[in-house]
């Protein structure tokens, strides 16, 4: 009997985390689809994407129209007619075409990471939560424990079966489990508010108890190598990077020579004149130091990409050699405090007289600081593997 209730109990357990799991994701997506700062960042993301594309295209063409009156009148009237365009050197368009869609996915990731921020945030908030519900749940489990004690004690007063300092300790410890009850509540309620705030104001209900399971790959650098490739802020700079080397690129390119090329007309009385025109532009002092500026600029990127590898590998480090003492320490206590529970002989040694209530609520507060505890090493845990989900 005692096998059978201890899988039920397992199953239980099981699908709670299941559950856990599965509401926090299906809440991630309700936030991604209705959070007001995403959608304000993602048109704000499309709007650079069209300028970053503009201006990469060779100038306007260049018409002008002459009309010119003779004098003496004997000589006529002159009509002038110019169509011109101007190029850069053809490499130009090529390199800015590719800074474009370098700075267009820069753009993207940068978004990707802000929305990353935001859902960050509601993991943190669920994981509270959780860690709300389950100390509610607890709490509602005292609070009627408190009172079956204050009732009890209350109708032994009444009988004059114990005195009035007994009575008042029961009232007090029913006081003291209501108002962690209600406590507890107020901030359960002020979180729910803060989701449905990220949720564009519409209202969650979200009452899980128990943490999801989640494992920590014992290998660092596996899991690091992993965790960067899928970071988008590191991609955003990577981008960046390619830009700038393409920038170092375009600004050698820009400064080639400019060619324009045109039709010109040339009507006076009895003559005219038609063709075509070629120019040149010699760069010989426009563009001074702006491929000296790319690379500088260029070489500077990739020593912040560097530094951004750098502290991203030892924050991560650090989470990682966290998130694994923290594992350990939760699953020792957590055995340990079921094997040393002595709430079961506290209430028989309480019922049979053995022990004064002061001494009963006294030990038994061991129990609870001890279960207290327990889920508050269960909750930071949550939110450093939370952190480090969103870190890859």
């Amino acid at each position: 009997m005692t096998r059978i209730l201890s899988i039920i109990v397992s199953i239980v357990v099981f699908c709670s985390v299941a559950n856990a799991q599965s509401t926090i994701e299906n809440i991630l997506g309700d936030i991604e689809k209705n959070n007001t700062t995403i959608q304000a960042l993602r048109q704000s993301a499309d709007a650079e994407k069209i300028a970053n594309k503009t201006g990469i295209t060779p100038s306007n063409p260049e018409v002008e129209f002459g009309y010119l009156w003779g004098s003496p009148s004997s000589i006529g009237n002159r009509t002038d007619i110019s169509v011109t365009q101007s190029f850069d050197f053809p490499t130009a368009y090529l390199r800015k075409g590719q800074i474009a869609n370098s700075r267009n996915s820069k753009v993207e990731f940068e978004y990707q990471s802000k929305v990353r921020e935001i859902k960050l945030r509601a993991s943190e908030v669920c994981v509270d939560l959780i860690y709300l519900n389950a100390l509610q749940s607890e709490y509602k489990r005292r609070f009627e424990h408190a009172k079956g004690i204050a009732d009890s004690y209350k109708r032994r007063y009444d009988v004059g079966d114990v005195n009035i300092l007994d009575y008042n300790k029961a009232q007090i410890y029913l006081l003291n489990a209501t108002k962690e009850l209600e406590s507890n509540d107020v901030d359960r309620k002020s979180l729910l508010a803060e989701l449905a705030s990220l949720n564009g104001g519409k209202a969650i209900e979200f009452a899980d108890t128990v943490f999801a399971n989640s494992s920590i790959n014992p290998e660092f650098s596996q899991w690091y190598t992993q965790a960067e490739q899928n970071n988008p802020a590191l991609a955003a700079l990577k981008q960046e990077v390619e830009a700038t080397q393409r920038e170092v690129q375009l600004s050698r390119a820009l400064s080639l020579p400019k060619f324009n090329a045109g039709y010109m007309s040339e009507k006076v009385v009895g003559e005219r004149f038609q063709g075509i025109t070629v120019g040149l532009s010699i760069p010989l002092w426009e563009n001074k130091n702006t491929v000296k500026y790319a690379k500088s600029k260029y070489a500077a990127y990739q020593s912040a990409e560097a530094d951004s590898k750098l502290k991203y590998y030892n924050h991560l480090m650090m989470l990682h050699q966290k998130a694994l003492g923290m594992q350990s320490n939760v699953d020792d206590y957590r055995t340990k405090l079921k094997s040393f529970s002595n709430t079961d002989l506290l209430q028989e040694a309480l019922d049979k007289g053995e022990i004064s209530l002061v001494e009963y609520l006294y030990e038994l507060s061991f129990y609870y600081d001890s279960f207290e505890k327990l889920l508050e090493m269960e909750r930071d845990l949550n939110r450093v593997i939370v952190e480090m989900n969103y870190c890859q």
